[in-house]
């Protein structure tokens, strides 16, 4: 009797300690360490992850390298552009985009000479990093929404990841860069830089968190987004504060405080007062959605529900 009773508090004891071991949660970021991702570093270093019950383990790479491993249950999630998860959907993959990061994407059209609308855009080259992504998907709608076409109008350059250089050197007269990356560190280096807003003609929410059909089903997507809504509520609330808490992620090459502070905008919108930090708005998805279906990109007939949801996004979160 005694000893069944040993037996039993010990199995008592493990089973209490099994329960309170973290689980660990694998979430995939794209690229490199960078500044970018600070909401997700943020919520690692205060505690969010833990405070779920969750240990996070970031793996850094291309998403293209990333969404295969989320696909064969090696990521639990990853950060991504939201065309990632709707081109990936469209061709049977299970995946949806449940967080967004940014509510406006951060794409721009910059150029170190004077350009003030669309129409300016006609007879020049501009590059782009390849015809992929939401730079593409971005630049195809305004040239669109200006009566433009690519190859009559306007010349589009396959440059790479290579926007800022080829601007500077003039290799090409404008290119589709980031309003909080190439802009940023032209005009710290004391460059007028010219930009193009492309949210009227493609207003498509930017990178955020994606995963697969099946983890919807449980707690776990619920737990991650709450603790990533309090990161990204963290870092808007205190952008200083945030980048130093995240940079012994990044370090010192993966980006500046400026860029954080061009970024924290990007976070907040309209929609997430009455939403909640990283909900998306069903209006700029569905006419995103249009953009996509117009440019060839998906089939008629898609709906943008099919791609995103907001049923893990907390209205409030402390």
């Amino acid at each position: 009797m005694k000893r069944t009773l040993t037996l039993l508090a010990l199995l008592a004891a493990a089973t209490a300690c099994a329960q309170g071991t973290p689980r660990t949660v694998n979430i995939g970021l794209g690229y490199l360490p960078n500044v970018q991702f600070t909401p997700f570093y943020v919520a690692d270093k205060l505690g969010y992850y833990r405070a779920e019950g969750l240990n996070v383990k970031f793996q850094h790479g291309y998403v293209s390298e990333l969404m295969p491993l989320l696909l064969q249950g090696k990521l639990d999630f990853i950060v991504g552009d939201p065309e990632d998860a709707i081109f990936a959907r469209n061709q049977g993959a299970p995946v949806k985009y449940v967080m967004a990061m940014y509510q406006k994407s951060p794409v721009t059209v910059f150029s170190l000479k004077p350009l003030n609308r669309a129409a300016d855009l006609k007879g020049k080259t501009v590059g782009i990093p390849g015809t992929f992504g939401s730079s593409y998907a971005a630049i195809l709608a305004l040239l669109d929404s200006a009566d433009l076409q690519e190859g009559r109008d306007v010349r589009l350059a396959s440059i790479g990841f290579t926007q800022l250089d080829a601007v500077r050197a003039g290799r090409v007269d404008a290119a589709v860069g980031f309003v909080n990356n190439e802009v940023v560190q032209l005009r710290d280096a004391g460059q007028k830089v010219y930009t193009l807003d492309l949210s009227a003609a493609y207003p498509m929410v930017g990178s955020g968190l994606i995963t697969l059909d099946k983890t919807l089903n449980g707690d776990l997507a619920r737990k991650v987004v709450r603790a990533s809504q309090r990161g990204l509520k963290f870092t808007v609330a205190d952008p200083a504060r945030a980048f130093k808490l995240a940079q012994p992620f990044f370090g010192t090459g993966g980006g500046t405080l400026d860029v954080l502070r061009a970024s924290t905008p990007l976070i907040q919108s309209t929609y997430t007062q009455a939403n909640g930090l990283g909900a998306s708005d069903p209006a700029a998805w569905t006419k995103a959605i249009a953009a996509l279906v117009k440019q060839g990109s998906l089939p008629a007939g898609a709906k943008a529900e099919t791609f995103y949801t907001n049923s893990l996004i907390s209205k409030t979160v402390r």
